[in-house]
């Protein structure tokens, strides 16, 4: 499996990053603002501090999530459009989204389902974009 790594397009997974970084912070910043301070139970309360983790902790998760999508469209050797789309939609909705889900499932997150329900649209449109990247 690991001699796939030496397959993987790199300046595909290096536009596919800065595809998936540019619309986590529109998808992030901009587009669920509000949704998501609701689902944490922070609506009206300032922001919590920028920390190095919370900065570029979700950059080096997209970018791990990323190279495994390379992998997987490497090892199955996708070229088409319609089979990347089929494997982003699969890991977009059959891991991220129901990570996200799983993840919210906790005492500590007040309104579990509007946390997945604002979080899975992200990871099923940037994991089939990734792939659709990856596979072109």
């Amino acid at each position: 499996m690991f001699n796939v790594l030496g397959d993987i397009n790199w300046l595909a997974y290096v536009l596919a990053a800065v595809a998936s970084v540019l619309l986590a912070g529109v998808w992030f910043a901009v587009v669920i603002t509000k949704p998501y301070a609701v689902a944490l139970g922070r609506e009206g309360a300032p922001p919590p501090a920028t920390t190095p983790v919370s900065a570029a902790g979700p950059v080096v998760c997209q970018l791990v999530t990323l190279l495994t999508t390379a992998v997987l469209v490497e090892a199955l050797d996708l070229t088409s459009l319609g089979d990347a789309v089929a494997l982003g939609l699969m890991v977009g909705v059959g891991y991220l989204s129901a990570m996200a889900f799983q993840i919210a499932i906790n005492p500590n997150v007040p309104r579990p389902l509007l946390y997945g329900a604002v979080n899975a649209p992200f990871f099923v449109v940037t994991s089939v974009l990734s792939a659709a990247i990856l596979a072109s």
